[in-house]
């Protein structure tokens, strides 16, 4: 029953991003390609190398050090997008980053994650894991449902401009169902792996928020740009996260580190969002040369 509440939940939040979206909204990727050069620098090649440094650093064990380094591999999703959404940052940015995102890590996260059993669990003790059999679900599951989306805005746009309206939010509260649904059925994992599993979850979280404003910094992308990359790095979607080691994997030991982060993540999401919207940003994280003058 819970695999099957958190598949839906999956396809439900893919589904509104591909409601979203439209074939020439990806012109966006060449008219704008130090923003989003930046974004998938982040989400797609130094995501995975801050999570192996986190386990390292954090001593994590086998369960445990898995399942962040899933969450590592996951990287942006529709939440993100509804965060940028709240903070008035760049949406079609945030949602751009997040469907190459999506596309890439159905072939990137199985392949990775299987190297990650093979190094980090001894054989006979890892779960059962099939690359190809989660390239196969997580395309049903993420790739399909977006390109429905499509296809629906395509051919009835102001249904799809409606719905997705109502979909927005309440992708978020898929999310927040996902979350507690976890916790519920794992809280008991939950308390006992607190200790070690909430410092390595919060400094993944914070690291990869500040990598996100580093490298928009790096890239001199203007203010509205940097909050929306730091978001999208910092921001993993939990929800494939969660999909993967209890539906695919079916291991809760495994959930316990994305049931952590999704709600952390959230906490420290909107905290930074709240610093955006007081107009201290520039002051705490550095004016970008790009950026207007304030006043």
């Amino acid at each position: 029953m819970n695999t099957v509440i958190i598949g839906w939940g999956l396809i439900a939040v893919m589904f509104s991003l591909g409601l979203s979206l439209t074939v020439k909204d990806f012109a966006y990727v060449l008219q704008n390609r130090r923003s989003i050069g930046a974004g998938l620098i982040g989400q797609l090649l130094l995501l995975p190398p801050l999570g192996c440094a986190v386990v390292i650093f954090f001593g994590l064990p086998p369960a445990l050090a898995i399942g962040l380094l899933i969450l590592a591999f996951s990287p942006g999703g529709i939440t993100s997008n509804a965060v940028v959404f709240a903070a008035k940052g760049n949406v079609a940015l945030s949602v751009v980053l997040t469907s190459i995102a999506s596309l890439v890590t159905v072939l990137s996260t199985p392949l990775l994650i299987n190297l990650s059993l093979d190094y980090f669990m001894a054989e006979g003790t890892a779960p059962a894991f099939s690359v190809l059999d989660t390239i196969g679900r997580l395309f049903q599951m993420t790739v399909l449902p977006i390109v429905v989306g499509m296809i629906i805005r395509r051919v009835v746009p102001a249904f799809a401009e409606r719905l997705v309206r109502w979909l927005r939010p309440a992708a978020l509260i898929v999310l927040l169902c996902v979350i507690g649904f976890s916790v519920y059925i794992s809280a008991d994992l939950v308390w006992q792996n607190i200790a070690i599993a909430g410092p390595a979850v919060l400094a993944l979280n914070i690291f990869a928020m500040l990598m996100g404003l580093w490298l928009a910094r790096m890239f001199r992308l203007d203010d509205r740009d940097s909050i929306t990359i730091g978001i999208e790095v910092g921001v993993q979607n939990a929800t494939v996260a969660t999909f993967l080691t209890m539906a695919v994997m079916n291991d809760i030991v495994l959930a316990v580190i994305p049931t952590l982060y999704g709600v952390l993540m959230l906490v420290n999401a909107f905290i930074l969002v709240r610093i955006w919207r007081s107009g201290k940003f520039a002051k705490i994280f550095g004016q970008s040369a790009n950026s207007p003058a304030e006043g």
